[in-house]
């Protein structure tokens, strides 16, 4: 009996050994294996993808409207969650162990709050451009223009850093409820606390984006009809209408996708405190994935709806950007 204690004690690994209130590591070496080596290629899918929306935008000047400079922002959200926030939280995820401190753990909390309802504010100004190009095309170049989405992006960046950050600090804190021991970075709320932050970093945002498109998408459904009607002879205007209704849909699928990857685990955290803390650990590190992928999958909506980002990722992948005058390069058809 002594000498089987022994060798479970021996096999027994502990995020820090010194302590004896440290939390267990993660056992299996297959099992880390195969972790690390999905989450990295996540993570290196969501880096490369998003650094091709950025350059693409950045580099081609036919591409410089208000609409890609919205896109190129949410991209530099979702690519600084695949560089900043995803490798930290493998390490967490895999090893079952916080090595970076109470701190950091705070920081690291806030940095993906922020980061979360910045990518929210982005896609509520994006159904804004959409709501105008749609509904008011006549006025829309006038009222939205680059100096315009440069407040939207400014506004979409600083507002959901100083909610994060005030409201973290102020209101969570690493408790003992679902791991009691050192190693462990588990923020938790109160229930009225998660209640509120809840509604007004997701579920309002998203109220008034959804309204937005609602409204987009029946105007876009009026100019469809409107547009058999039309002669021959006004075939260009049709033309741009359809345009923009192609490009609202396509925003659309982001923002349905978006809501598909973060709804399951707001729904969790909200729930939390009114269960006692009692949503299985795994669980919820698999809802925090799911919410993490969705970083990745915007430019893969881009590429398959987009045949300016499908013609900007051959220029790239080919180098031909390195060219002299390559900026001034079409990648969009006048009426396409």
């Amino acid at each position: 009996m002594d000498l089987s204690e022994e060798i479970y004690s021996d096999a027994v690994q502990y995020c820090f050994p010194s302590l004896n209130s440290s939390c267990l590591k993660e056992q299996s070496t297959v099992k880390k294996a195969m972790l690390y080596f999905l989450i990295s290629g996540l993570i290196m899918m969501t880096l490369g993808g998003n650094i091709t929306v950025i350059i693409a935008i950045a580099h081609f000047r036919q591409l410089h409207t208000p609409t890609n400079f919205l896109i190129l922002s949410l991209a530099l959200d979702d690519f600084l969650i695949g560089a900043i926030v995803m490798p930290f939280s493998m390490i967490s995820a895999v090893e079952n162990c916080w090595y970076f401190g109470d701190t950091f753990c705070y920081l690291s909390a806030s940095f993906f709050t922020a980061l979360t309802v910045i990518s929210i504010f982005h896609l509520i100004f994006i159904a804004v451009d959409r709501y105008f190009a749609i509904c008011d095309p006549l006025h829309y170049s006038r009222k939205i223009t680059n100096s315009v989405a440069g407040i939207f992006i400014v506004v979409s960046w600083v507002v959901p850093q100083i909610y994060a950050y005030s409201y973290v600090f102020s209101h969570a804190e690493i408790v003992t409820s679902k791991s009691s021991c050192t190693g462990s970075c588990v923020l938790t709320w109160t229930a009225l606390s998660s209640t509120v932050d809840a509604f007004v970093s997701f579920f309002i945002p998203c109220s008034v984006m959804l309204c937005l498109y609602a409204k987009v998408f029946l105007v876009a459904k009026r100019h469809s009809e409107m547009l058999i009607h039309i002669e021959i002879s006004q075939q260009r205007t049709s033309s741009s209408q359809q345009h923009e209704s192609k490009a609202a849909k396509t925003l659309t699928i982001v923002m349905g996708v978006y809501l598909l990857c973060w709804l399951p685990i707001v729904i969790v955290s909200l729930a939390d405190p009114y269960i006692n803390y009692s949503t299985p650990v795994m669980l919820y590190k698999c809802l925090v994935w799911l919410a993490f992928s969705n970083s990745a999958y915007n430019p893969i909506i881009y590429a398959f709806f987009y045949p300016w980002f499908q013609k900007a990722l051959k220029l790239i992948a080919t180098g031909k950007i390195f060219t002299s005058e390559s900026c001034s390069m079409k990648l969009v058809s006048e009426h396409s």
